[in-house]
This record gives structure tokens, sequence and C-alpha cells, in this order.
């Protein structure tokens, strides 16, 4: 059975077959989810229109999952945990609920969701992971919102119904930027290790004309 290319470089970052520059990614993506989630407060700087709705956080750890190092898991999650503290403590001026803990529980399984892309990562199993983050994270969060604070949605089944109702708009943001920042930054090693195998063997030929 013949392996697309996101499955063969998955064997070779098991084997650790990656430059320096391909084995960073996983950390510069965290980074960049986090980066983007300041976006709304940059002003003329702000390059996502829709910046709220539109964040590569489930990918960057989808992406970390698969391709990080399994002993640094915590990385990605105390930096998206602490950006959190910081944007609804300072930025937000927000008070800090236990709902918080169910968005971290849900990056821990993200996070674990992704080791399960380490030895099979084609195209299919790259979007219904991002499928798989978005769905979740909609359910979990909304039902998180609808518990922790009886002050915006009633008790019962239909304030939890108005609860995930009011989450309908940003869904499809959360679903559209999953998709795109998965299948890109999946996406980038593919290319990075094409680009490198292009100019190995415009090396080549230019040493063997010469």
């Amino acid at each position: 059975m013949q392996q697309s290319p996101l499955d063969v470089l998955a064997v070779a970052a098991q084997n650790n077959n990656f430059s320096p520059e391909v084995l960073m990614l996983p950390y510069l993506f965290v980074l960049f989810a986090i980066a983007v989630r300041f976006l709304p407060f940059a002003g003329p700087f702000n390059i996502l229109p829709h910046a709220w709705h539109f964040t590569p956080v489930a990918a960057s750890l989808l992406f970390f999952g698969a391709r990080g190092s399994r002993r640094q898991m915590w990385i990605p999650l105390v930096l998206l945990a602490a950006t959190d503290v910081v944007l609804t403590k300072f930025i937000y001026t927000y008070t800090f609920s236990w709902d918080h803990f169910v968005t971290w529980a849900w990056y821990a399984a993200i996070l674990w969701l992704g080791t399960n892309l380490r030895e099979k990562a084609g195209p299919v199993r790259v979007v219904g992971a991002a499928l798989a983050s978005s769905v979740s994270f909609f359910l979990i969060s909304n039902l998180a919102v609808w518990a922790a604070w009886p002050e915006m949605y009633p008790r019962g089944f239909n304030g939890l119904m108005m609860s995930y109702a009011a989450g309908l708009p940003f869904f499809r943001g959360t679903v559209e930027s999953d998709l795109f920042f998965s299948i890109a930054m999946f996406g980038t090693p593919v290319f990075l290790h094409a680009l490198a195998g292009w100019m190995h063997k415009s090396s080549n030929d230019h040493i063997a004309a010469a």
C-alpha cells in the first residue's frame, strides 16, 4: 500500500530525520497561535479581520502532538493556559472562573489527539482530527459557559440550547480556521522536504555540470 507524503514524513519525524528548522515548527506554530490571539488588540497590525474566531490554536496543538517532543507536551499547554489568564484578567478584565479549567483540559485532549497522527498523518486523518477539534470545542466550551455562568443562561435544557445557539455564529469560523491551519501546518514539512530535495538535486546537477 502506497503511503502519502504526510505519512512518509511522519516516519521521518519518528526517526528524527528532519532538519533543525523543521523540528522547531511545533514550537513556532504554538507561538504563532498565541500571537494571533492578541491580534484583535493590535490595531492596524491586525491582519486577520476575523481573528476573534479564526485562530490556529487547535491546529497548533494537533501539530505539536503529532510532531513535537512527547516529553515537552506540557509546553504548549502551559503557554496557552498562561495566555488565557493574561487575556481574561488584563485584556478583557473578566472574572476568572472554573470553566477555564475545562478549556485547558480540552487543550490536553487535542494534544493527545495529535499524537494519533504521529505514524499516520494522511490528509483524511488530518482533516478528520481538525473537524473533531472544532466540534468538541463547540460542544464543550458552550456547555462550560452554560454551567459556569447561570446569570447568562437559565438552568435546564432550554438554557443549554440557548448557549449552543449563541455559539453557532462562531462555529463556522472555528471549523474554517481549524481546517485551514491544520492543512497548512501539516503541509509545511512536506513543502520544506520537497524544497530541500529540489535544492539538493540542483546543487548536484551544478557540480556535475562543472
